[in-house]
C-alpha cells in the first residue's frame, strides 16, 4: 500500500460536473444531488486499508449530514480489471457492508478523479450550497496504523461551518490513503502552475 496525500485542489473552485452509474447502472448527474445544497464528494474505493479504517463512522456522520442537508456522492475510480475487488459488483457488496446511504459511483474511465484532482482513497471534497470548494482535507487524524481514535472531527467541522455558511479553517490537513489505481498509460499529469 502506498501512502498518497490529497493534492489540495484550490479552494474556491466550483464542482465539476459529472454523470456516473451507481452499481446498478442507474445514472447520476451533479444536478441531481445538489441543487442549491453543500455537496460532499468522497473518492474512495473498497480494498483500501484506510477506506476500511474509517468506514463506519464515515457511514454514520454521512447519514446525519445527509438529513441536516448536504448532498453526499462517492465515486470509486480504481481500476478494476486489476482490482477486482473495486468492481460495481463488490460496490454492491460495500454498501451493504459498510452501511452507505450515500450513491456510490463508479469512474470506469477515470476522467471524473482527473478532474477533481483527486488522488486517495479517501478524497474529500465539500463545496458550499453555491458549489465552489470550501474544504479538502481528512476525515481526522486517525490512520489504520496509529491509535487516535476515528472520530471524522476534521469533516465534521467543515460540515457544520458549510450549513451556517461560516468560514472554515483556513489550515486544512491534507486527507491520506491508498493511491487511485490508475488504469496503464492514464497516470493523469497533475502538475500545474502553482502547484
Amino acid at each position: 500500500m502506498v501512502q498518497t496525500a490529497s493534492l489540495m485542489l484550490d479552494l474556491g473552485t466550483p464542482a465539476p460536473d459529472f454523470s456516473l452509474p451507481d452499481a446498478d447502472g442507474k445514472i447520476w448527474h451533479l444536478a441531481d444531488l445538489a441543487a442549491q445544497k453543500p455537496l460532499l464528494v468522497i473518492f474512495l474505493c473498497n480494498h483500501c486499508p484506510y477506506v476500511i479504517h474509517i468506514r463506519a463512522k464515515l457511514a454514520e456522520v454521512t447519514r446525519q449530514f445527509m438529513a441536516r442537508g448536504v448532498a453526499v456522492v462517492g465515486i470509486n475510480a480504481n481500476d478494476a480489471d486489476r482490482y477486482p475487488l473495486d468492481s460495481p459488483e463488490k460496490m454492491k457488496e460495500e454498501i451493504l457492508l459498510a452501511g452507505y446511504a450515500f450513491p456510490y459511483l463508479y469512474d470506469e474511465s477515470q476522467a471524473v478523479a482527473q478532474t477533481y484532482r483527486a488522488a486517495c482513497t479517501p478524497d474529500f471534497f465539500l463545496f458550499d450550497r453555491h458549489h465552489r470548494l470550501v474544504y479538502r482535507g481528512q476525515f481526522d487524524g486517525s490512520r489504520p496504523k496509529n491509535t487516535e481514535p476515528v472520530t471524522g472531527k476534521d469533516l465534521v467541522a467543515a460540515l457544520e461551518a458549510v450549513l451556517i455558511d461560516a468560514p472554515q479553517i483556513a489550515d486544512q490537513s491534507p486527507s491520506l490513503g491508498c493511491n487511485i489505481k490508475w488504469k496503464e498509460g492514464n497516470e493523469p499529469d497533475y502538475s500545474w502552475p502553482g502547484h
